[in-house]
Order: structure tokens, then C-alpha cells, then sequence
């Protein structure tokens, strides 16, 4: 009992000294008694990265979410579009996918269930939104294979 209570005062004492990072997805009806948070490093720019690790680190990060709705949408957007991005896209794209705490919030954003902070709602917001509308009605029901990243350019 003792400890249980030494850990509940590291927390209250420590958790105003962490710096809390961007974003944070809020539900009026939540307590949030029941969820320890882990404060994650703060997301940095990389401005000396290379376009093609760049690009090879978002389509990476894009594939592995931790939740398979943004682990399709991503990585099908990310196939689809990160060819093409220029600098400045990739680093907006970068931001977008790793800024939030929230992947859920991404998701949302996406697909317009909840509005897009100011913050996050850029040119590359919009692309996204446009296709998580998939207007062509593909069969989004799993990532894409790699093979396309070996095929020459079209």
C-alpha cells in the first residue's frame, strides 16, 4: 500500500516537470483514472534528412501504426503519394503522422469524423482526406505489398 502511494505522489510531483507534447485527443465523459500515459519525446523536424531516407522513413512509419484502419489508410496513401511530394510536403506528412499522440485523432481527422486542428489542416491534411474518401471505390482491405518499390517509375 505504501508503494501504490509513493507512486501515486512521484506521479502527482514529476507529471507537471514533463513537457507535454502537441495535440491531445479529449472525450468529456472519460475520467481518465484508468489510463496511465506515457509521455512520448517531443516529434523534431529533421532538416539535414535525405529525400530518399526521408521518404523510405515515412513510408516505414506509415506501415506501422499500431492500429490497422491507419496502417491501411497510410500506407496506401503513402504508396500513392510520397513519390511525388515535394520537401516541404514530406515534412508536413512527417508532422501530421508523428505529432499527435493520438493515431486515433489522425483517423479522424482523415476521415472528417472530427475537425482538423488549425495546426494540422495543410495542403497534405486535404490530400489525405481526399483519399480516405476513396471515390473510386478500391478494395482497401490490407497494406500494399512492397513489390512496387522495386518496379521502375511510371
Amino acid at each position: 500500500m505504501a508503494a501504490a502511494r509513493l507512486c501515486s505522489l512521484r506521479r502527482q510531483l514529476l507529471w507537471p516537470l514533463i513537457p507535454q507534447r502537441g495535440y491531445r485527443g479529449d472525450s468529456p465523459t472519460d475520467s481518465g483514472k484508468d489510463v496511465l500515459e506515457i509521455p512520448l519525446p517531443p516529434w523534431q523536424e529533421r532538416p539535414d534528412e535525405p529525400l530518399d531516407t526521408k521518404r523510405a522513413r515515412l513510408l516505414y512509419e506509415s506501415r506501422k501504426r499500431g492500429m490497422l484502419e491507419n496502417c491501411i489508410l497510410l500506407s496506401l496513401f503513402a504508396k500513392e503519394n510520397l513519390a511525388r511530394m515535394s520537401e516541404e510536403q514530406l515534412n508536413r506528412y512527417d508532422r501530421l503522422i508523428n505529432e499527435p499522440s493520438n493515431d486515433w485523432d489522425i483517423y479522424y481527422w482523415a476521415t472528417e469524423a472530427k475537425p482538423t486542428p488549425a495546426e494540422f489542416d495543410t495542403d497534405v491534411m486535404a490530400m489525405l482526406r481526399e483519399f480516405a474518401k476513396n471515390r473510386n471505390r478500391e478494395q482497401r482491405l490490407r497494406q500494399p505489398d512492397l513489390e512496387y518499390l522495386f518496379e521502375a517509375p511510371r
